[in-house]
């Protein structure tokens, strides 16, 4: 790799792991709006749009924001699949702590790793296979599933379902993010917009439905998971996924859920046990490894 190319690769880097960062805060964004999930989600997208819609009018980049009729294509799937991720995920966060969610919910990176094999044709070695089998021991760690830890939380029917929740929206999350990373001409400023704008379409009868909420504090909170969680965090992060590999995406999307088990433990006081730690720095190994893999 010339100095140049790893110049660029560490941009990406940078910006992707800020988007990360920024992600990972949304737990405490959610957990203060009152609302269900699915009216934070047309919230999310709404004041998403309406922030990057205004930050594309005065830096004079609007015209980004005009797609073919086949990249409109693209820019559909991802906001239905947006919809439906940030539903599980906000759907789960009713369930189980925030860090456990997250974390579970960032098995995606591992699915990010598989298709890409499968359709951009990067090579899997023994290395990674061991690596992934690794890191997956690492995820049924911390999550308390094999030591008894998720006792404290209850190892319910609910505890259950908002685990499989979590590793049906990873999937999804996995399909999105290897779409992003196609040469659509798409640039993430527009991309990101687009996906805000057909989230906000496809859920706009929540409100109608459910009501509007009536507190200012509910409204100061939805708009910050629009400006800051939408259309600042998902623009850095497409930012740097359209220029590195899906190996080093695969790494990069565990800044979200290593934020966010500092977040749930400094705010909300969710310790995780010796042995869950155990598992997170098994999943942190993992993905360092992958870097070579």
């Amino acid at each position: 790799m010339s100095e140049h190319q790893a110049c660029h690769s560490n941009q990406a880097t940078l910006l992707m792991a800020s988007g990360g960062l920024l992600l990972g805060t949304i737990g405490i964004f959610v957990a203060n709006t009152g609302q269900s999930p699915l009216a934070i989600v047309f919230y999310r997208c709404l004041f998403g749009c309406l922030a990057l819609l205004a930050w594309a009018y005065f830096s004079g980049k609007i015209n980004e924001l005009k797609l073919s009729k086949s990249q409109m294509k693209y820019v559909s799937i991802i906001g239905v699949f947006m919809v439906i991720i940030w539903s599980l995920y906000f759907y789960s966060l009713r369930l189980i702590p925030i860090g456990i969610s997250t974390l579970v919910f960032h098995i995606q990176a591992f699915w990010v790793l598989i298709l890409g094999a499968v359709f951009f044709k990067e090579k899997i070695t023994l290395r990674s296979c061991f690596i992934l089998t690794l890191a997956l021991l690492g995820l049924a760690l911390s999550t308390g599933l094999l030591n008894g830890s998720s006792a404290e939380f209850g190892l319910s029917n609910a505890f259950l379902k908002g685990i499989g929740i979590c590793i049906l929206g990873s999937f999804f999350y996995a399909v999105t993010t290897l779409i992003a990373k196609l040469d659509t001409g798409i640039s993430s400023l527009s991309l990101t917009w687009w996906q805000c704008a057909v989230g906000a379409l496809v859920t706009a009868w929540i409100p109608f439905l459910k009501g509007w909420p009536l507190e200012v504090s509910a409204w100061a909170w939805l708009i910050g998971i629009g400006v800051i969680h939408s259309g600042l965090a998902f623009t850095l992060i497409y930012q740097g996924i359209s220029r590195l590999s899906t190996s080093r995406i695969a790494v990069l999307q565990f800044v979200y859920p290593g934020t966010a088990i500092l977040i749930d433990w400094a705010v909300y006081d969710h310790a995780l046990s010796l042995m869950q730690w155990v598992g997170v720095m098994l999943i942190a190994y993992a993905l360092w490894a992958l870097r070579k893999a």
